[in-house]
């Protein structure tokens, strides 16, 4: 009975030893995996440490415009890409007169908290007007939450992305470049579509070329400059009809 009850242990620890295996491989895996990600490029990194405006506050970046507002985009990055790559797009739309701000994914990936605004919105009463932004999956997790949350917010940018979820598209803003056919071709919305001739999907951040991408044939400071006067275009129009 002894030798029974001893085999049956040995079996059981065995298998626990493996399981433990396992996961510690797909631990180390996942890890590998999300410490591969886009850095930031210096001349977005010089936006912060040349502007005192600009504040840092947990795992938000908030940039202030110079006049007091009530509107608010709350900027989700995408999928492995250092948040701070977005900082020289963000800084150009503040200038408009907008607050942006800036939030930083647990292991750079929306994915793992798309409701990141919910806790955002509650931080700042003083703003009246909401809208959620992102870029590719920031932007997929962005309308998702956008969809979730219709009564929280006033409109939805997307940048190299499409709607995800049930979010009126006469709402949503998507800009995108021409180079990027993947996410024309998921378009099937007609309202507020800003295609950006020779644009491709990684220059509305500076972090540098993406795998799979096409190379532009506009310069980075160009496809965002187009992208900050969609979007103020886009802030002024749904102003206008409240």
């Amino acid at each position: 009975m002894k030798t029974k009850q001893t085999s049956r242990r040995k079996k059981w620890l065995i298998a626990g030893g493996i399981v433990l295996l396992v996961l510690a491989i797909l631990a180390a895996a996942f890890f590998w995996y999300v410490s591969d990600y886009y850095r930031a490029e210096d001349v977005a990194l010089e936006v912060l440490a040349q502007d005192s405006s600009i504040s840092v506050q947990d795992n938000l970046t908030i940039l202030s415009p110079s006049s007091p507002t009530d509107t608010a985009i709350i900027f989700y990055p995408g999928a492995k890409v250092e948040a701070e790559a977005y900082l020289p797009l963000l800084n150009q739309i503040r200038q408009t007169g907008v607050t942006c701000i800036l939030v930083h994914m647990p292991f750079h990936m929306a994915i793992f908290d798309a409701n990141a605004a919910e806790e955002v919105i509650a931080q700042f009463p003083e703003i009246q007007h909401w809208y959620i932004a992102g870029h590719s999956m920031g932007g997929a997790m962005a309308s998702k939450f956008a969809s979730d949350h219709p009564d929280q917010v006033d409109g939805l940018i997307l940048l190299g992305a499409y709607i995800y979820g049930d979010y009126p598209d006469e709402k949503t803003l998507t800009v995108y470049g021409s180079l990027n056919q993947s996410v024309e071709d998921h378009i099937n919305y007609t309202e507020n579509i800003v295609e950006i001739e020779g644009g491709n999907h990684a220059q509305f951040g500076n972090y540098g070329p993406q795998k799979g991408d096409l190379p532009a044939t506009i310069s980075t400071e160009e496809q965002q400059a187009q992208t900050v006067t969609a979007i103020e275009a886009f802030l002024q129009s749904a102003e206008s009809q409240k």
